[in-house]
C-alpha cells in the first residue's frame, strides 16, 4: 500500500453537482482527509478547470486528491490516485498506468468483494452502503453489522459510504471505518465547513482518555461551585482535557458574590492567543464574559482560529441574583458572539432578556428557540428549571425541530453552578465524539444526578454534587 494511503483518517468528501462547487469545498476541506471529485455532468473543459482547482485545494490544505473513475484525468490532473466502481475500470490496469505511488480505490458492497479488492492490489476499499441515501439508487444496504465482519477481515482502509449524516454516523466509526464518506450531509450544508466539523470530531470517540479538549472562557469562582472552577470539575471528571481563559475575578460564596474585578480584553485575548497557539481545542465553552468589550475580543478570536463548536452558556445573573453582566454586554453578544454559536443555553429567565419573549411551556420554550437561531445561534437548548411542574424540561432546537429531554425535579437549594456544570457537560460530550443530541442527553442525565446528589455545603446556595454525578453516570470506560 502507498504511504499516502495511510492518511485515510477521517472525512472522505465526495463532490456534487451543485453550483459553487468549489467553495463549498474550500469551507470544508480543512477537516478532509481527501476530496474525491465526481464529475458526470461536467463538458470536458468545465471539468478540468474544476478539477484544477480542487486539486490547488486538496494541495494546500494537505487532503488528498482522488478522481473518480477515470484514470486519464487523474493522470492529467496528477491527483493522488484514482476510485472505481465495481464496474467502472481494471484495477490492475489502473495500476500499471498510474504507477506504485498513487492511490487506487475501489468500491466493494460485500464482504467477498472487499477481499477480492485486496488481492487485486486496491491501496484501500470504499464500502456500503450504510445506509439509504437520495444520491443514487441503493442496490446493496450493508450497514455498520457488515462493515465490521470487513474489518476483522481485511487489512485496507475502509472507507464506508452511503447516507452518512451527523446522527448516524457513530454506528459507522464504532464499526471500524477509517473513513467515513459524506456528499450531501456536508455539500448541502448550508454551512460546509460546520457540518464537516460536527462529523470530523466524531472520530474523537476512539481516543484514550482523557479524549478530546475543551477551553472554557468564563469567570473564577472563588467558592469553586460555578464558573471556571465547576467548568474544569466537570470536564476532568468526564474524562476530558480542560483549558481555561479566565475573564473577571469574582468575590463569592453559597450565599452570593460580594465584588467583581474583570481582566482587561488584552489579557483575555492573550490568554486565548497563548491557549490556542499551542493546544488543539475541540469545543470552547464561554460562560461569564461580563462586557462587551471583552465580548467583541472572545468573538474575534473564535472567528479568527475558525472555532466551530462554540458552546455559550449566557451568563446574566447568579444564583444568588447578582448581575454578572453590564448593559452594554448584551448588545455586544447578539451581535457579536450569538452568529458564532453553534449551542446556546440559555435558561428562561435568559431567553425572555434575550428575546423580549415570555416562556410559560414547550410551545413558548421552542418559539423563543426558533427566535435565537433566526438571530443567529445553530442549535439552542433552553433550560425549563425554571418553569414549574413536576419535572425539569428542557428543549433543544437544531434548527429543523425539537428535542424535549425531562428528569425529576428536585426540591433543593443546592444549585449553585447548574448553568456552568451543564453546559460544560454538553461541551465535554460534544469534545469526546457525541453528536449533539447524545451530548445533551448525557449532560441532562450528569447534571440531574449532580443536583440529586449535592449535600448541604455553606450557609445559601450550595453546589452540585460533581464528583458523585461522575461516578454514577460516567462508566470506568467512559
Amino acid at each position: 500500500m502507498s504511504g499516502k494511503g495511510a492518511r485515510l483518517h477521517g472525512i472522505y468528501l465526495i463532490t456534487d453537482h451543485g453550483e459553487n462547487l468549489v467553495g463549498r469545498v474550500e469551507r470544508a476541506i480543512g477537516r478532509a482527509c481527501a476530496v474525491q471529485f465526481r464529475s458526470k455532468e461536467h463538458g470536458p473543459a468545465e471539468k478540468r478547470r474544476l478539477g484544477r482547482e480542487l486539486r490547488g485545494l486538496c494541495a494546500r490544505s494537505g487532503a488528498l486528491f482522488i478522481v473518480n473513475d477515470d484514470v486519464e484525468l487523474a493522470l492529467e490532473l496528477d491527483a493522488d490516485g484514482v476510485h472505481l466502481g465495481q464496474d467502472d475500470g481494471d484495477p490492475r490496469e489502473a495500476r500499471r498506468r498510474l504507477g506504485s505511488e498513487r492511490l487506487v480505490g475501489i468500491s466493494t458492497h460485500t464482504l467477498e468483494e472487499a477481499l477480492a479488492a485486496q488481492a487485486a492490489g486496491a491501496d484501500y476499499i470504499g464500502f456500503g452502503a450504510m445506509y439509504p441515501t437520495t444520491s443514487k439508487e441503493i442496490q446493496h444496504l450493508a450497514g455498520p453489522r457488515l462493515l465490521a465482519d470487513v474489518r476483522r477481515q481485511v487489512a485496507l482502509p475502509v472507507v464506508a459510504i452511503g447516507g452518512i449524516d451527523r446522527e448516524n454516523a457513530p454506528a459507522v466509526i464504532d464499526a471500524g471505518a477509517d473513513c467515513l464518506a459524506v456528499i450531501s450531509a456536508v455539500m448541502s450544508h448550508p454551512d460546509p465547513g460546520l457540518a464537516a466539523t460536527e462529523i470530523a470530531t466524531l472520530f474523537n470517540r476512539r481516543l484514550p482518555f482523557p479524549r478530546g479538549s475543551v477551553l472554557t472562557v468564563a469567570g473564577s469562582d472563588s467558592g469553586g461551585g460555578a464558573g471556571i472552577q465547576a467548568d474544569l470539575k466537570t470536564i476532568t471528571l468526564l474524562g476530558s482535557y480542560g483549558a481555561s481563559v479566565i475573564t473577571a475575578l469574582t468575590a463569592q460564596n453559597t450565599m452570593g458574590v460580594t465584588g467583581i474585578q474583570a481582566a482587561t480584553p488584552e489579557f483575555v485575548a492573550l490568554q486565548l492567543e497563548t491557549v490556542l497557539g499551542d493546544i488543539p481545542v475541540d469545543v470552547v465553552k464561554t460562560g461569564m464574559l461580563f462586557s462587551a468589550p471583552i465580548i467583541r475580543t472572545v468573538a474575534e478570536r473564535i472567528a479568527a482560529h475558525r472555532l466551530d463548536l462554540v458552546v455559550v452558556d449566557p451568563v446574566m445573573i447568579a444564583t444568588g441574583g447578582a448581575k454578572l453582566i453590564d448593559g452594554t454586554a448584551v448588545a455586544a453578544f447578539g451581535e457579536e458572539l450569538l452568529p458564532l454559536t453553534y449551542l446556546l443555553t440559555p435558561n428562561v429567565p435568559e431567553a425572555e432578556a434575550l428575546t423580549g419573549m415570555t416562556i410559560r411551556d414547550p410551545a413558548s420554550m421552542e418559539a423563543a428557540a426558533r427566535e435565537l437561531c433566526r438571530r443567529g445561534a445553530r442549535n439552542v437548548l433552553i433550560k425549563g428549571g425554571h418553569l414549574d411542574g413536576d419535572e425539569s424540561l428542557d428543549l433543544l432546537w437544531d434548527g429543523t425541530g425539537s428535542t424535549l429531554f425531562t428528569s425529576a425535579r428536585f426540591a433543593s437549594t443546592n444549585t449553585h453552578g447548574t448553568g456552568c456544570t451543564l453546559a460544560s457537560a454538553i461541551a465535554t460530550f460534544l469534545a469526546q465524539g457525541e453528536p449533539l443530541r447524545v451530548a445533551v442527553s448525557r449532560a441532562k442525565e450528569f447534571i440531574t444526578a449532580a443536583i440529586r446528589l449535592a449535600s448541604p455545603l455553606g450557609k445559601g446556595h450550595g453546589p452540585v454534587n460533581h464528583f458523585r454525578a461522575a461516578q454514577e453516570t460516567v462508566t470506568p470506560e467512559g
